[in-house]
């Protein structure tokens, strides 16, 4: 109260002491322009340029307001726009879960219309495509991401290769990653694509290059990696060598706990054999048996050029812990064959035939006893090696006796 009093007071004060100057000295205006001229005080000659800066002020507001409310028009119907563009997206990927590739690829293009960020509706509208087998579309909307965003080069690549993988297209694919393969550190899933095109082709030469990278980048989980590398290896040395340094370059690179795998360490006996490096095959043979017994290489020891006779002492020093083993009864056949005891030879394979009656086993019983004047008992052997090749034979009728064919007659 104190306040408003104290107010009114100094206002009231104001007011007297402004009558009291305008009294004393009311002053003298005169403003002319053209033939008009205007003549009054000094006070009231500020009281209307007072007016005159307060009208022009209204009017400039007035005019700021008219073009900032077109302005806020605009950014309403542009936020209309973006906002129908958000819902077409999330509808086209909608559709898209569901199958709906027609749909959804509509619905996507017509929200890439409006939106901020249109890459992921051109790259879901070229999948779309692929799913109704429309491969210009597919290159259009791939193109027109592209466009949108030239940073996202690498992803449209990636994008084209996973659709041409889906469609079994492995060297297309492989093709669209070329850039992309550039710096495979910062696009690891690259190289799992490589991986799968390779394989889809069968190109485990490729793999075999590939490998190193898939380590490094930990493309794969640890347990998946080493099947892929013991697949990789597997079919490499199955298919062979053109000679021996590119044999060997491929055993070197093998890591060191596959050169202990039984399947593999046989495969590159093999290929030694198959390339006359007797010697490195011998060594391998002898080196791996001494460690471990396997059969395949036991096996394999028979087919080794090397000096027979102690060739053959080594492998009847198997005989102790191994009597029962058939194999080793059949290379101990073949050694001794080789060294021209036949008799020996003969004993083998009998030991063997009677451990475990076999195809092969019965083919040698066959040819030696052949050779050695039997002719009946080596038939004997051979047909008995031909049933069990073929045991899958159906049941037939047998003939109670033999009836010759007039009709086998006449044709010799």
């Amino acid at each position: 109260m104190r306040k408003l009093f104290a107010i009114a007071l100094v206002a009231l004060l104001l007011g007297v002491g402004i009558v009291a100057i305008i009294k004393t000295d009311p002053g003298y205006v005169l403003m002319a322009y053209g033939n008009y001229t205007l003549e009054a005080s000094l006070w009231i000659g500020l009281l209307l340029i007072l007016l005159l800066v307060v009208l022009i002020f209204l009017i400039l507001r007035l005019v700021y307001q008219v073009f900032s409310g077109q302005r806020t028009l605009v950014s309403w119907l542009g936020a209309r726009k973006v906002n129908k563009a958000q819902r077409l997206s999330a509808r086209g990927m909608i559709s898209f879960i569901e199958g709906n590739w027609q749909v959804a690829r509509r619905q996507l293009i017509q929200g890439a219309k409006h939106s901020e960020a249109p890459l992921q509706n051109y790259l879901m509208a070229a999948r779309a495509s692929a799913q109704l087998d429309d491969t210009d579309k597919v290159h259009e909307y791939l193109r027109s991401a592209g466009d949108a965003d030239p940073a996202a080069a690498v992803a449209v690549e990636i994008s084209l290769a996973e659709m041409k993988l889906q469609a079994g297209e492995y060297s297309q694919a492989i093709a669209a990653l070329q850039n992309a393969t550039a710096n495979p550190g910062q696009h690891p899933y690259v190289l799992s694509l490589l991986c799968q095109a390779y394989q889809g082709m069968g190109d485990w030469k490729q793999l075999l290059e590939l490998l190193p990278q898939l380590q490094k980048h930990k493309v794969l989980p640890s347990a998946d990696f080493q099947q892929l590398e013991y697949q990789v290896y597997l079919h490499t040395l199955e298919n062979g060598s053109a000679n021996l340094e590119q044999l060997q370059g491929i055993w070197k690179k093998m890591p060191r706990h596959l050169q202990g795998n039984a399947d593999l360490v046989a495969l590159y006996v093999r290929a030694l054999i198959a390339l006359s490096d007797h010697s490195t095959a011998e060594k391998t043979i002898l080196k791996v048996l001494k460690h471990e017994w396997q059969i395949s290489l036991v096996r394999l020891y028979a087919y080794v050029q090397s000096d027979t006779a102690k060739q053959l002492a080594k492998a009847e020093s198997w005989l102790e812990a191994h009597a029962d083993e058939p194999q080793l009864l059949l290379c101990l056949g073949r050694l001794s064959s080789r060294d021209e005891l036949w008799g020996k030879a003969r004993d083998y394979f009998e030991s063997a035939y009677r451990l475990e009656k076999s195809g092969e086993v019965c083919a040698e019983l066959g040819r030696l006893l052949d050779a050695l004047g039997e002719p009946t008992v080596a038939a004997a052997y051979y047909r008995e090696g031909i049933l069990l090749q073929e045991g899958d034979l159906p049941v037939l009728p047998k003939p109670d006796k033999f009836v010759h064919d007039p009709r086998v007659v006449a044709s010799l």
